[in-house]
């Protein structure tokens, strides 16, 4: 009888890969914005750096916010006969493709582009919200057992890894394939009104080139909007939301709040929290600035793109070898050996004058702390849940908070980060679609891609030292929990 219970609980390769494409979308518009909506806000729109970190720390602390929120009415959503979550994910896709286009779009209004770019981008991450934590919370909804539900997050890493690439792919090759015009610093210079000279250039030969860069931007845009349609009807139709598979039939769930006094009271939780803020912050500020590093401090401006699917590619092919790494050593030795690795390459890249062939090297090694980086908080994720489960066995439904708070984190202080880095580049005196940069923007950029984030990796992996699940811990939790079901 425990075999053939066994093999019910065995989930299909093909509902596996149903279930994983669902991950591409959050990743897809996820990476395009992260790497492009900067150097979209200041060189494209056009808008003045101080309302561009406004709008980009508004639209993640906003994000984060949501995140909570939409855990909080999830868990008070009855089931239906498509399940609890799935309703979110259907819903939400329709509007969230809208709003995701209509922020690469460049509106003829000139008082109300920052209220525009604000709007959306809020709106945007809100439906994306909906649609990416039920996704989330899903995992522990579509087997019981442990070692089918480690599976499919392999499955769902390796796809969303893909759709990072695939976002970074569509974005810079569509975007890079047009060069989107600067203006010589000589020009900027020899005008006393800076903003006169701009208009005199717009007037001659540029707008032409601006446009076709606006177009190129919107095109980017339709193309992963239709992907992200794709990825939920994949995932709406291939993948049945189990009901007992969390035993949450339980008569009375804890609300909310106690729920969230009991998680944030969770020692190990924490901790795996703390430590993975600082490096995933670490790894977003590289993201947030690394194109405006490539572009003006390293001189690539036409190569920026293919550097960025460098680091993509270099982390989706070393997932699997993470993967095997965390199987055969422990999850906790992972961390340490996969995200340092990134240092040594992070102060290269700065210390070494500009040249292509060690840029290509640093991304790719980048890559493979990527991957590490990406990888790990979502794997030791449920090692603390099952914790946690041990210690209160008789609460239950948490599952969506534990999930939801760890993205609140790492988004909320993403806005921060990409704030405070737009503005140091305001201070810097950042010249909007100028051709090059003052040497105080360039010194700024060569901090905010080497300096902080080697300080912020290190931090984290300190923090990391006082998690407490080790291989022996979590093969205890295990067995114990087996006895109890």
């Amino acid at each position: 009888a425990s075999l053939q219970q066994e093999s019910r609980a065995r989930l299909s390769v093909c509902s596996k890969l149903c279930y994983a494409v669902g991950g591409a979308p959050y990743q897809t518009t996820g990476c395009a914005i992260g790497f492009f909506l900067q150097i979209y806000l200041l060189d494209v729109a056009q808008l003045d750096p101080f309302y561009a970190s406004i709008i980009l720390f508004v639209g993640r602390a906003w994000d984060a916010i949501t995140d909570p929120m939409v855990g909080f009415f999830i868990s008070k959503t009855p089931w239906t006969r498509f399940g609890r979550l799935m309703p979110w994910i259907i819903f939400s896709t329709p509007f969230a493709v809208i709003s995701y286009f209509l922020i690469w779009f460049v509106p003829d209004i000139s008082g109300g582009q920052v209220l525009w770019y604000l709007i959306f981008y809020c709106m945007f991450q809100t439906l994306v919200t909906c649609f990416h934590v039920p996704y989330s919370a899903l995992t522990m909804f579509i087997s019981r057992e442990q070692s089918e539900r480690d599976s499919a997050t392999a499955y769902r890493m390796t796809v969303e890894v893909l759709g990072t690439v695939l976002g970074t792919a569509i974005q810079g090759q569509i975007v890079g394939k047009v060069n989107t015009p600067c203006i010589e610093s000589s020009v900027l210079i020899g005008e006393t009104n800076s903003s006169v000279a701009m208009e005199e250039v717009d007037m001659t030969h540029d707008t032409g080139s601006l446009t076709d860069t606006r177009n190129a931007y919107m095109i980017a845009a339709g193309v992963i909007g239709g992907l992200y349609i794709l990825c939920a009807v994949i995932l709406s139709v291939g993948v049945q939301e189990k009901r007992e598979a969390s035993e949450l039939q339980s008569d009375e769930p804890v609300s909310f709040f106690q729920g969230l006094k009991l998680v944030m009271n969770h020692g190990a939780y924490i901790k795996l929290i703390a430590g993975f803020l600082f490096t995933s912050l670490a790894f977003m500020l590289l993201e947030g600035n690394f194109a405006l590093f490539c572009t003006y401090t390293l001189g690539f401006r036409n190569e920026f793109q293919n550097i960025l699917l460098a680091i993509m590619l270099s982390a989706t092919l070393t997932i699997p070898l993470w993967q095997w790494f965390l199987t055969r050593f422990g999850k906790k030795t992972a961390v340490y050996v996969g995200i340092s690795s990134a240092i040594p390459f992070l102060i290269l890249v700065v210390v070494l004058d500009s040249n292509l062939i060690v840029t290509y090297v640093v991304a790719i090694a980048a890559g493979i702390s990527v991957a590490a980086a990406f990888l790990l908080p979502w794997s030791m994720l449920p090692d603390v849940v099952d914790d946690f489960k041990l210690q209160h066995p008789d609460s239950r439904g948490h599952e969506a908070i534990f999930f939801s708070f760890y993205v609140f984190f790492t988004k909320f202080t993403s806005g921060v980060s990409l704030g405070i880095s737009t503005l140091s580049l305001d201070f810097a005196g950042y010249q909007t679609r100028g051709c090059s940069q003052p040497s105080e923007v360039n010194f700024t950029l060569k901090m905010l891609v080497s300096a902080v984030p080697v300080g912020l990796i290190l931090l984290g992996l300190f923090l990391f030292k006082l998690y407490p699940i080790d291989e022996e811990k979590r093969k205890k939790n295990k067995k114990a929990l087996q006895d109890l079901r």
